[in-house]
């Protein structure tokens, strides 16, 4: 029996495990990078053990260190959960070489599926349908586009279609280094890219005696450098045979290398609706939520149980409903999906309600960060996980929709309003949506509207609502009293906040807005009530100081409203002269680690607009900084392996006929 349990991870998925133990009266042990000591899985944890260093590769890659760190606390069994470590056979031959349980598959299965390449010709010789793989030195014009895939992992990282020939040597270069990044090891292979596919996978469970459980689908097609965003159990729309076919791939598969544990089996599905292996990931994944919520079950609990030996029933139970999850970022969509760093301040969402077996909706949140965490370079950006669960597919939606519309989440730009609109869009309400989603619609999905989780305040009349009550709330803060006041004409209080600029007036019996369709009926420091046109709208008000006096804290002010939430930037009533940057400035778009600059090229070589410069890494994804012009490098102030924050001054281009550029 299982008695001190060590998670081999951080964020969310630590989290997630800790809380099964709790549950089942099992110690825990986190282990944790310099830069993850006041990190939530580290404060939910009983003990917690240091891993010197911030890199990945100096700490959660470390699997000699875990070991010594698992041994060091008592711990008699290690949890790999997924990322990292989790697919790596010689990680649990260590853990159990050193006397100690493996939450896991066997090692030997772990290396049947480890490799990618090795892992496609396992499954050929099983019967299971697949796509051939493409020789990258020998592929032409007929093989694009390709796409490039981490031979050793998953998660998006190592991952690049490449449409182009000419693009195909640098995007194998950026997926190795990629790879190596996230996995240890820079192995990358290319296989056909199917336009407009589906990505629907199939959730296994295998005990020691014979039993192999597979639980229903789940969708993934919702994704963003090809990471999954939203995910769905059971995956809409398939044809009977299909899900049929998907179900005896992946219990071939599972057999094929005497599987053990909790897996999922992952295919492409063409839009002609055939069915494509890509590959076996031999551990949980991040979303395993919908399948638990459709089935009734706690796969981590199971993961535990058939660790200690324990014998599955014949059959799972039958499915319930439908479940949704969508993935909380911190990031910014509408600019490349960049990650945003920074202090969480509130996370705030509604909690779960009714049990397994109950058919009343339902949601649950998995969260990886809690209010004064910070989000940092090093590592992914999730947040949270959000599921809503409920007996049909379209209550299971608006709920999800719902829980995120109203959720309170101050600090780092996330991608929220994203996940709404995506959720509400026709091709995913008919159950049509596929890989090349967000390829399609993401200007749209990000453009202006009455959602205004941008980083300025986005447009629309809600959003100059909200302005509205974060200048009537700021005004009260500052202590501006509304009531006795000599009855004589003033002028007007001017503020702006995103673009919107609100001017009133305070008067004695409180608030006069210069908009004839908005009055303001109460006000109050951290809650404004405005008549919009009639209608009563309450809007709640935040902002966080650092302690400093007059200081505005991260510069925004957030205002959750009746039907969307705002982060807006408060802007100063003067400009300060000294934030004025020189035209052509290449700046880092993130804090991040200078990993390379573009081969050749110094103060004076020539560059073309568009051409990459300088690449970046940040939360384990590459980032590109290009040119913004063609011209001259003037100056070249990044070098690799430094470290610089958001706004750090990168390169200067010059263009030699009209000046800076």
């Amino acid at each position: 029996m299982i008695s001190t349990l060590l998670v081999a991870n951080r964020g969310e998925i630590a989290c997630r495990i800790f809380r099964t133990c709790r549950e089942r009266g099992i110690a825990t042990v986190a282990v944790f990078s310099d830069a993850d000591g006041g990190a939530l899985h580290v404060r939910e944890a009983d003990t917690a053990v240091r891993l010197p260093g911030a890199a990945p590769a100096d700490t959660y890659l470390r699997g000699d260190l875990i070991v010594k760190a698992a041994l060091a606390a008592g711990a008699d069994a290690v949890h790999p959960g997924y990322g990292f470590l989790s697919e790596n056979a010689e990680f649990a031959r260590a853990v159990l070489d050193a006397g100690l349980v493996w939450v896991g598959p066997p090692p030997e299965a772990i290396e049947a599926m480890a490799s990618k390449t090795r892992a496609k010709e396992l499954m050929a010789a099983a019967g299971v349908p697949l796509l051939a793989p493409v020789d990258p030195a020998s592929a032409t014009e007929a093989d694009l586009p390709l796409l490039l895939k981490a031979a050793a992992g998953g998660g998006g990282r190592g991952m690049r279609i490449v449409r182009q020939l000419a693009d195909l040597e640098e995007e194998l270069a950026t997926a190795s280094a990629e790879a190596r990044s996230a996995f240890g090891d820079g192995e990358v292979f290319a296989e056909p890219y199917v336009e407009r596919g589906r990505h629907v996978e199939v959730q296994i469970l295998a005990d020691a005696h014979g039993t192999v459980w597979a639980l229903g689908t789940r969708d993934c097609s919702l994704q963003r450098r090809h990471q999954k965003v939203i995910e769905e159990s059971p995956a809409p729309g398939l044809a009977a045979g299909l899900r049929t076919t998907l179900t005896d791939a992946a219990l071939a598969a599972a057999w094929a290398v005497e599987y053990r544990g909790a897996g999922t089996v992952e295919f492409l599905i063409s839009p002609a609706g055939r069915a494509y292996f890509l590959e076996m990931n031999t551990r949980l994944q991040v979303e395993h939520p919908v399948t638990e919520e459709v089935f009734g079950l706690d796969l981590v609990a199971l993961q535990l149980a058939l660790a200690e030996g324990a014998k599955l029933p014949p059959e799972p139970p039958a499915p319930r409903g439908h479940a949704v999850e969508a993935r909380l970022y911190a990031e910014d969509p509408a600019r490349g999906w960049a990650p945003q760093p920074g202090r969480v301040h509130q996370l705030t969402l509604r909690g779960a309600g009714g049990g397994h077996l109950a058919d009343r909706p339902r949601l649950r949140v998995d969260a990886g960060y809690g209010p004064g965490d910070s989000v940092g370079v090093h590592y992914d950006s999730m947040l949270a996980k959000v599921v809503a669960w409920a007996p049909t597919r379209a209550d299971a939606v608006r709920l999800l929709a719902d829980a995120l519309r109203r959720a309170r989440v101050h600090g780092p730009l996330t991608n929220r309003e994203l996940l709404v609109r995506s959720l509400g869009h026709p091709e995913f309400t008919a159950g049509e949506a596929d890989t090349g989603f967000y390829e399609r619609h993401l200007d749209a999905l990000t453009g202006p509207g009455d959602g205004g989780d941008g980083g300025d305040g986005g447009g629309g009349d809600s959003a100059r609502h909200a302005a509205v009550a974060a200048a009537l709330a700021d005004a009260v803060r500052r202590g501006h009293r509304v009531g006795g006041w000599r009855n004589l004409p003033s002028r007007p209080q001017t503020k702006t906040y995103g673009e919107h600029e609100v001017r009133y007036h305070r008067t004695r019996d409180g608030f006069r807005v210069e908009d004839d369709t908005v009055r303001a009926v109460a006000v109050a420091p951290d809650r404004v009530t405005l008549e919009v046109d009639g209608v009563l709208r309450h809007f709640e008000v935040a902002e966080y100081a650092t302690g400093l006096a007059g200081d505005l804290g991260d510069g925004y002010v957030y205002v959750d409203g009746p039907t969307a939430s705002y982060r807006l930037r408060a802007h100063p009533r003067f400009t300060d002269p000294r934030t004025a940057t020189a035209p052509g400035s290449l700046l880092a778009p993130m804090p991040g680690t200078v990993v390379r600059i573009a081969d050749g090229i110094g103060e004076g070589s020539a560059v073309t607009a568009g051409q990459p410069l300088v690449w970046l890494e940040a939360m384990k994804m590459e980032h590109r900084v290009v040119s913004p012009a063609s011209g001259t490098l003037t100056a070249l102030h990044a070098v690799p392996g430094s470290q610089v924050e958001v706004g750090a001054l990168l390169a200067v281009v010059t263009d030699v006929s009209q000046g800076d550029i």
